[in-house]
């Protein structure tokens, strides 16, 4: 599948390049390569109907499973990454009503929303999370189901328990955080519900959790920044530590670390090897998270810059950084659209620049407030900084707005969008395996001028 996936990317290139390099390229692709395009001419067979149909006939879990690991049935006989079951590190498990009508069912959705055919499934089948993840989910719904106070399945209907995020390392360290809407509750009321979970999770049935961290967070809305709403440390120690390549990085709360240690590892070797960096490169780690990418790096470069919007994955980075002993790495906090331009227009350094761009599945655009203001600003500064000669693009799905970023990278120059730079080329795409039993994969894309 990952394979299947490069493949289909490099072919998508095809619409920008001009007919003759077109015919080239397809001249010269492997023969599945030429088999895949006459394939994606035919006309589908089955349709929606049909899946439909299909998954009337299945259990709650098998249609969970279907959803979520769909290649689960699939054996690994030559396996991509060196962890195949119960990989993840981070783990969001909803709250809403299940398969018998409760609604304070802890698990994953089966549905969709517009269909208004929503259910959440416990996941304890699941094959690509591991046991420790299901217990606190489990331990988490037996909590609700003994409280007085009602789940917040949707905002305007009241409630207020919501998802659970679990994150957990290699050494075993499990760390939860608890979202919860406070509607209108007083600050002592408040008090006495954290106290109550508290309870619960130290010295009640959760305690067999072992939890190190228990977090509490009161969010108004979907998704709540610990800028927008701090993070509350219950009990426990701040931070997991995690090892990876040989070095110990610290995880926030809300910091982004790849969910598949083992995959990251050779994901980062694979970056590594085809950005072919040397100790005269100046790196840019765009969307740097905690730091992973440029921390693994820094050895092979002269210089690492950092650019990440949350600033605890910011402070992370640099403890990070100082921790183990490397000094040629800065971190800036800020949003990539307003930090990278400001950067790159001051860069008057000789030495070459590479450009490692991980962002979130959404991709660059996710960061532009207006589509007609913002002008391609991220695109349009790294296209237009004639010293980036290599760039490498990390993503987690690449058919989606990623695809828009790719084009962007690659199409003529266009005055009109403000891409005046010389454009560069796809080189190589290769697909790392980070989700076993699932259709997505991590893709590296390297471009080149």
């Amino acid at each position: 599948m990952a394979i299947n996936c490069g493949q289909r990317l490099l072919l998508h290139f095809r619409v920008c390049w001009p007919a003759k390099l077109r015919r080239r390229f397809l001249a010269t692709a492997p023969e599945n390569w030429r088999c895949e395009e006459a394939r994606r001419k035919q006309p589908r067979k089955k349709g929606w109907k049909h899946k439909k149909l299909k998954e009337r006939n299945s259990s709650w879990e098998e249609r969970l499973s279907s959803a979520v690991t769909p290649l689960c049935g699939l054996p690994y006989e030559e396996q991509l990454q060196p962890v195949v079951n119960g990989y993840r590190n981070k783990s969001t498990f909803s709250v809403n009503r299940g398969p018998d009508g409760n609604p304070k069912t802890v698990g994953l959705y089966v549905g969709h929303g517009k269909g208004r055919d929503i259910v959440c499934v416990r996941a304890n089948h699941l094959l690509n999370m591991p046991a420790a993840h299901l217990q606190v989910a489990q331990c988490y719904e037996e909590f609700l189901r003994q409280s007085p106070l009602d789940p917040c399945l949707l905002f305007h209907l009241g409630g207020h328990w919501r998802e659970i995020i679990v994150r957990s390392n290699k050494k075993g360290d499990t760390m939860a955080i608890i979202t919860f809407h406070p509607q209108d509750l007083s600050p002592e009321e408040l008090c006495y519900q954290k106290e109550l979970i508290k309870d619960f999770f130290l010295q009640g049935p959760g305690a067999v959790c072992a939890l190190t961290s228990l977090y509490f967070q009161e969010s108004t809305m979907t998704h709540c920044s610990h800028q927008q709403s701090p993070y509350q440390l219950l009990y426990g120690e701040p931070h997991i530590f995690e090892e990876l390549q040989g070095l110990k990085f610290r995880i926030s709360p809300d910091a982004f670390f790849q969910v598949n240690t083992a995959g990251a590892e050779v994901l980062y070797q694979t970056i590594g090897k085809l950005s072919s960096v040397c100790k005269d490169t100046i790196l840019l780690d765009i969307c740097c998270g905690t730091g992973a990418i440029g921390l693994s790096l820094a050895e092979q470069v002269g210089r690492v810059v950092g650019i990440e919007v949350v600033d605890q994955a910011v402070e992370d980075a640099r403890w990070n950084a100082a921790f183990n002993g490397i000094s040629n790495c800065e971190f800036q906090c800020g949003k990539a659209e307003v930090v990278l331009p400001q950067f790159l227009t001051s860069w008057t350094d000789c030495h070459p620049l590479t450009a490692v761009v991980n962002p979130s599945r959404a991709g660059l655009r996710y960061f532009l407030t207006s589509f007609l203001s913002s002008d391609y600003r991220v695109v349009r500064a790294l296209r237009n900084c004639e010293a980036i000669r290599t760039l490498v693009y990390v993503s987690c799905k690449p058919e989606g707005e990623a695809m828009r970023n790719f084009l962007e990278f690659c199409c003529p120059q266009a005055a009109e969008k403000k891409l005046v730079g010389e454009p560069f080329m796809p080189l190589f795409a290769v697909p790392v395996d980070l989700f076993p039993h699932t259709t997505h994969c991590e893709l590296v894309l390297l471009f080149a001028r």
